[in-house]
Formats: structure tokens, sequence, C-alpha cells
């Protein structure tokens, strides 16, 4: 049954959020034509390029969801006995499917109740609202037919546990609510059992946020789909999705293969170049493609099974490539520096160029590592080579790319969203026209695959800002930052960067990577601007802190990722990822104590 229901709606998902992002690609194009060609802005432009990603985001979440792409913290789960695991498991999908339920109810509620409102050009608020609405019963209705997965008894026990727990509350609350907790411990106790039991890191913050709204009883649910739209309805935000664009365009088109084929060819041969090899090739890709993950499967995909052949230890392989996006979370067009930027209000600019110098001495330790430790081995061609003129060829035309991307901000030209933009374009002309490897079913699978990614990481966004909005009606960051202040004043500005390093740590490994800087970005900029840090190098600190706990065993979400496309167990890369991550700390203390590292660049360039 599920297979002849399920899988048309995820063709009709995937199709409406390729289009959507195709559409959203076609409005910013346009935009900036007209803006600087014609002379004749576009009122509207800003509006309906927002509104398009709102409903991008969570079609594209759907589809994430019905292929199972949402994770959470596993470490827990997979050491529950088998039966407590398959309870957990059937828990969780019913939680999901209640918390996917919730968001499109109160989504169309939002929808109807602001018909006849209108934005800023003029335009019907509805119309932002009710596709956002109906992308989130697309994610209610794979939640539903994920539970069939599960054994009936399973379910059963998870519809009654979760009943039961709705059915004290509301006793609790109807007879006797002034013994009733506050809020917060219970979404905090919320919060880690979700954890704890491998909830999903999205629907963990969605519940945690939703329990507040169920718990106070004064806050309407529109006001929670309010807040989770109003995470993602930034023009800004657009970067995400379009940047992901461009990873995908550039493994379809063959840039990615030539790319790494070419550096192979340059230090392969070199005493651990294999190892050299793929810290060059992040560093490319992040500038390039601005997602960590997307990064990942384009240079592992070519590079472990390179590692394999040439008799390397792959979980030793896999932790350098995850030690390597660590080192790239500062390298523009990071998604990470955009919304850091956007939550903190910081210049994106010149978080980027801040960015560059930590990287490179990120890089120029991890390369160090490998040349120091590594060995001379054959290294194995990804697939037929190619000769070195069309290499070179290839790496001019990528070239392009980046002089699109650094040249845009530079110059003033266009936003991070504009920028982003054009080079997704140029993404396509290249595949399609240079390359003639893009062909129309190999395009439309890249903006599917930039969609569904888009959706996983815009959802999360949407969700820690629901979140953050709950904690900020309890004035939990006033209280949380009045306690660091009041920590940090005897000893000065270093404790207190030690202790946000050690915060974003463990929320970056606990929480997904962007949630943590939603969450306490806004917190913790400002009090570093009080005692006397500048906010950029604050920023650039934080984004490496908590690329570091995003990639920690063993909770990190971002090792997983990390082991999934190398296609090793986690436990034979905690050793080496261990003494990676201890390089990294060592460098992000160096960043951290000497601001010349980051500030030297924004300065010159005049941020």
């Amino acid at each position: 049954m599920e297979r002849y229901v399920a899988a048309p709606l995820l063709r009709v998902a995937d199709a409406a959020a390729a289009l959507l992002l195709a559409a959203d690609l076609l409005v910013v194009a346009v935009s900036v034509l007209s803006r600087t060609v014609l002379d004749a802005p576009l009122a509207w432009a800003d509006d309906v390029a927002r509104g398009l990603m709102v409903a991008l985001a969570f079609f594209g979440a759907a589809g994430a969801l019905a292929r199972g792409d949402n994770v959470g913290v596993a470490f827990f789960v997979e050491r529950f006995p088998p039966r407590a695991r398959r309870l957990a498991d059937a828990l969780n999908a019913v939680l999901v499917v209640v918390v996917t339920t919730c968001i499109a109810i109160y989504a169309l509620q939002l929808g109807q109740f602001t018909e006849g409102q209108t934005t800023g050009s003029g335009l019907p608020l509805e119309l932002t609202f009710y596709p956002m609405g109906a992308g989130a019963v697309f994610m209610a209705l794979f939640a539903l037919f994920r539970i069939g997965r599960h054994a009936a008894t399973d379910i059963a026990a998870a519809i009654v546990a979760v009943a039961v727990i709705a059915a004290g509350c509301w006793l609790w609350t109807t007879y006797a609510p002034d013994t009733l907790p506050a809020s917060g411990p219970l979404m905090l106790i919320g919060f880690v059992l979700c954890l704890i039991g491998g909830v999903p890191i999205g629907f963990a913050l969605a519940l945690s946020a939703l329990i507040h709204v169920w718990v106070e009883g004064t806050l309407p649910g529109v006001i929670f789909a309010q807040q989770m739209a109003r995470g993602i309805d930034n023009f800004v935000l657009l970067a995400i999705p379009f940047f992901i664009l461009v990873g995908y365009l550039m493994e379809a088109n063959g840039m990615s293969v030539r790319l790494i084929e070419l550096l192979e060819r340059l230090v392969g041969r070199m005493r651990g170049g294999l190892n050299v090899v793929m810290v060059l090739a992040m560093v490319i890709f992040s500038g390039i493609s601005g997602s960590k993950m997307a990064d990942v499967a384009a240079v592992g995909s070519v590079l472990i099974p390179a590692a394999r052949k040439s008799g390397q230890n792959p979980g030793g392989a896999v932790a350098l490539l995850a030690a390597s996006a660590v080192m790239a979370e500062t390298i523009p067009p990071c998604i990470n520096l955009i919304i850091l930027g956007f939550v903190a209000n910081l210049s994106i600019g010149g978080l980027f160029m801040a960015g560059l110098l930590p990287a490179g001495l990120m890089a120029l330790a991890l390369i160090g590592v490998a040349v120091l430790f590594g060995a001379r081995r054959p290294v194995a061609a990804p697939g037929v080579r190619t000769s070195l003129m069309k290499l070179w060829g290839g790496a001019a035309v990528t070239l392009g790319l980046i002089v699109i991307i650094f040249g845009g901000f530079r110059s003033g030209f266009a936003t991070a969203t504009e920028v982003s933009a054009f080079a997704a374009l140029y993404a396509l002309v290249v595949g399609g026209v240079v390359f003639r490897e893009l062909g129309p079913r190999a395009a439309l699978r890249s903006f599917v695959n930039a969609a569904t990614r888009s959706g996983l990481v815009l959802f999360i966004v949407a969700a820690a800002q629901a979140l953050a909005f709950m904690l900020t009606l309890q004035q939990v960051p006033h209280r949380l930052a009045e306690a660091m202040i009041a920590v940090s004043g005897s000893s000065g500005a270093w404790l207190f960067l030690l202790l946000s390093i050690a915060i974003l740590i463990v929320m970056g490994a606990v929480l997904e990577g962007a949630a943590a800087l939603i969450i306490f970005g806004p917190l913790l900029v400002p009090v570093a601007v009080q005692l006397g840090i500048g906010p950029l190098h604050y920023g650039v600190v934080l984004v490496i802190a908590m690329g570091i706990g995003l990639f920690a065993p063993p909770l990190g979400l971002g090792l997983y990722g990390a082991c999934l496309i190398g296609g090793v167990p986690i436990e034979v890369t905690v050793r080496p990822m261990l003494g990676y991550l201890g390089l990294l700390l060592a460098c992000l203390l160096v960043i951290a104590f000497v601001p010349w590292i980051t500030l030297w660049l924004p300065h010159a360039a005049g941020y």
C-alpha cells in the first residue's frame, strides 16, 4: 500500500520542490538584471522570492522525510536492547507524526488568519502560509507512511505511551494547574529524552517549542507556525539552497571529478599525497558550494574509494575527510557563516573575509600532519584519466565560478543571495554548454537533490527559530548572558572565549550546527561586544567551535554523515578523528587569542 501511494506523492513533492527552487532562481536573476541593466527594480521580487523559499523549505523537508534523510543522535539508542530500540524507533515515528500534523494544522490556520493581509509590496500574505501548510501536509503523510514500517505491536505501544502522557498533562493542567511545573524544565526534559531516543534533530527542536505552547496555554499555535516561517522568511537565507544547488550541479557536470583528478595528478604521488589531495579538494569545493555535506559527498565519493584501492585505512580517510569539513567551516560561502550573519546581524561579506586566514591555518596544519605521517602510495585515478590540458581547462572554468562568488561580494554588485543565484546559473551553463555533461535529466535530479537537502537544512533553521522564540519569552537568553558576564567579569574576555568555545562544541555535537548558531549566536555576540571582542572575530570562533562539535564523536551528527558517505562504521573513525580534532582545537585556541588572524583581511577590505 505504501509503495503505491507514497511513491506518487513523493514524485509530486519532489516536482513541487524542484519547481519552487527553479522559480526562485529565475525571480532572483530577473530581479538583478532588471535593477542593473534596465534600472527598474522589481518591488515584488523580494516578497515573491521569500515566499517561494518558505514553501520550498517544507516541500523539500517532506522529500527528505520520505527518504529517511533526517538524522538524530544515534549514540544512545544504538545501545538499547533490541526490544527497547524497536519501541524507541516506533515512538520516534509517532512523535514525528504528531509534530508534522501540528505544523500542518497551525500553518493552514495561519494562512486563514492572514487572509486579506498583504506584504510590503502588496501581495496576499496567505500565499506564503498556505503553501507552507501544504508542504507540512506532505510531511505528515510521509510520516504516517513511515509508521507502517514498524511492527503493529510496537506502534500500538508507542501510541498508548503518547496518549497516556497527553492525557496526564491535560488532567494536570485542568484540575491542578497551580502545581504544574514551568514549561522550561519540561521543554528541557522533552528535548533530552528526544535526543536520547534518537528523534531527528529538527523534530526534537520543534517538539520542544510545542511543549511550551501546550503547557503554557496562552500562546496560540499559529504563533508557533509564524515563528517557523519567520526563521526562514529572509532573502539572505536564499543563498543556502542556491549554493547547495551549485554543489550538486558541480558533481553532475563533471567539475568535481576534473578538479580532484587534477589535484591527484599534481600532488597525489608525494608523501601523504592522497590525504593532501583530500584537504585541498575540500578547500576548493567549500569555496564554491557552501554546503559542508555537499562538499563531503563530492570529495568523499571520489577519494574514499581511491583510499581503499591504495591500501589506506578507510576509517582514517573518513576521519580526515570530516576534519577537513571542520576546517572548511569558515571558507566562503559557508552556509553557517550566512546563518550566523543573519541571526546575529553581522556583515556576511565581513564574515567571509574573516574566515579565510583561520581556514588557511587549519588547512596547513592538516596538510602538515598528512605529509609528516603519510606514506608514498600509488594513487588510484577516479575513472578514465583525462588529458592534462582538459583538466586545466576544467580548472579554469571552475576558477570562473570562484571569481563570480568573490568578485560579486567584493564589488558590491550583488548580495550574497544574488551572487549564489548567478553561481548556480553559471554551473548550469558550464555543464550544459561547455562540458556537455549536464543533460535535462541530470539537471532535474540536481534540482530535486538540492531542494531536498535545502529543505532538510531550512526545516532545522525554522524549528530552531521557533524554539529560540519560546526561550526568549522565558528570558533564558537574558539570564544566561548575565551569568556569563558575571563569570567573565573578573577574569576578562579570555574566560568568556573559553566558555563560548566549550558551549558551542557541546551544543554543536548535541544540536545540528545551524540550530546551535541560531540559538546561541544572537545571545553571545552582544555579550562579546560588551567585553571588547570584535564581532567578526568572535563569529568565526563560534562557527569553528560549532564545527568541531558537529564532527566530534560520539554525538556529532556531521561525523555520522561522513561515515555514511564513506561507507564505514563510526567506531573505526573515532581514534583518528580525536587526533585531528585535537589539532583543530589547538588551531582554534590560537585563532581565538590572536584576533589579527581573523581581522586583518576584513579590515584591509574595509569591513
